[in-house]
């Protein structure tokens, strides 16, 4: 993941600790423009649909790009 977010020119974050709040909310109060998982598998569909709303979505194996849904806002 670490190589990835190089290669796209990405600032890897990591929370700061295990955290209960729902990863759609992390990623809406940082304004992170994407976030990077190792696989599809590790998201449902739900989760991958609402992360679209906000950021792109990179995946590192298979490589795969989900961007951003059009005109929806960044908060």
């Amino acid at each position: 993941m670490r190589r990835l977010a190089l290669h796209l020119g990405y600032e890897l974050v990591w929370p700061s600790e295990t955290s209960r709040i729902p990863l759609v909310d992390q990623v809406r109060e940082a304004c992170a423009d994407a976030v990077i998982t190792p696989s599809p598998d590790h998201l449902g569909i739900m989760t991958l649909h609402a992360l679209m709303c906000f950021a792109d979505v990179e995946t590192v194996a298979p490589r795969l790009s989900f961007a951003r849904w059009p005109g929806e806002p960044k908060l």
